[in-house]
């Protein structure tokens, strides 16, 4: 077998999940968290490391919850994603930014610590099982590449909207080879009557539920993390002083590259239903789906 880590993000604040750290919420019948499904899921596809992206001040309620347990099980390693971790001549350009730098940056914080092909997973996403066997199908399958490759499990937009707010997905374009055209972050899709849509300040536009979204569950290389690494330099460089609000989205990114040539994505299909807490009411719906899981004998009462 080969080796492959899983690589998840769990230092966003939970902005819209009133005040709580989302990622840390109990939804299984002994206090499980998501991570503890993911993980397990992961493990029994053969991924045998787990990095975890957190804040350095989480690291004390982290490890109470799930780090500490989770070591008895498997390989673990932190990084940490803080807003000052960033290249020294850019250190006084932003001195009042509070947001985190997004995806892209929560990556690149996993430089020291990753060094085979890793999975991308969020903390507060439920993926389902074979959404971990196809991804480290790929990862491991030994496969010449030529340059810079990497896979993206696509999912169903209308099984990633919320009942309770707009979420932000980003919008896929696949060929007919099942080769990443395009991808767009989208903000603000809303679930309607009759479908879905994106709403603007003063506008909304209907959306095709029936589109392919990515869930940030993107298979990686550590060749990656040197681009990434380039990439986030340039973005800096690129912003106004003091900038409040942009990120470096994965999803940005990787449509970047695909534009100029630079990265091949496969994109792998999982029939599983995709669940996750983006609001706090978004938790009873996770806690019923997951009981219905152990009920089905997808989990042990226990694991």
């Amino acid at each position: 077998m080969g080796k492959a880590t899983l690589v998840i993000m769990a230092a966003g604040i939970g902005s819209r999940f009133g005040g709580g750290i989302k990622q840390l919420e109990p939804v299984g019948p002994n206090g499980e968290i998501i991570m503890d499904y993911s993980i397990y899921d992961a493990m029994e596809a053969g991924f045998d490391k787990v990095v975890f992206v957190i804040r350095k001040d989480l690291e004390k309620d982290f490890k109470e919850v799930i780090g500490n347990r989770i070591e008895k099980k498997i390989s673990v390693n932190y990084a940490y994603q803080e807003i000052g971790n960033i290249p020294e001549r850019f250190s006084g350009k932003f001195p009042d930014r509070t947001k985190p730098w997004g995806t892209g940056q929560a990556i690149l914080c996993c430089k020291d610590v990753v060094n085979e092909p890793f999975l991308v997973i969020n903390a507060d996403d439920y993926y389902g099982k074979e959404a971990y066997q196809e991804a480290y199908r790929y990862l491991t399958d030994q496969k010449e590449r030529e340059g810079l490759h990497a896979c993206m499990v696509g999912f169903v937009l209308k099984n990633t909207l919320s009942e309770n707010g707009g979420v932000t997905r980003g919008i896929c374009r696949v060929d007919n080879n099942r080769m990443l055209a395009d991808i767009e972050e989208t903000h603000n899709i809303v679930k309607t009557s009759d479908g879905a849509e994106v709403r603007g300040e003063d506008s909304a536009r209907k959306i095709d539920v029936e589109s392919e979204v990515s869930m940030n569950m993107w298979g990686l290389t550590p060749d990656f993390l040197d681009v990434l690494e380039t990439g986030f330099d340039a973005f800096l460089d690129e912003l106004e002083e003091n900038e409040q609000k942009k990120e470096y989205l994965l999803p940005t990114i990787i449509g970047g590259l695909l534009k100029e040539g630079r990265i091949q994505v496969e994109v792998l299909q999982s029939t599983d239903r995709w669940f996750g807490v983006t609001y706090k009411e978004d938790k009873e719906d996770v806690t019923r789906e997951i009981r219905k899981l152990i009920e089905s004998g997808a989990y042990c009462k226990t694991c």
